[in-house]
């Protein structure tokens, strides 16, 4: 059991067209975990960990090549 505003709760069930506090409270996690993935992958891509300019028409490099 947590205590929760009431305000804030109200409207995140507004937000989220739920009837229930649990059911608000559980999308506005959802969200907040898919934003913090999508974040990650973003720092990635900027960081060079990912690198999104594959060809896949190109023929493949060799490993040993790499």
């Amino acid at each position: 059991m947590i205590d929760l505003d009431d305000e804030a709760t109200a409207e995140l069930m507004g937000i989220y067209n739920v009837k229930s506090k649990a059911a608000a409270v559980r999308r506005a996690m959802d969200e907040a975990v898919k934003l913090h993935r999508r974040m990650a992958f973003m720092d990635a891509i900027d960081s060079g960990e990912i690198d999104l300019t594959y060809d896949a028409s190109s023929p493949p490099v060799p490993l040993t090549e790499r």
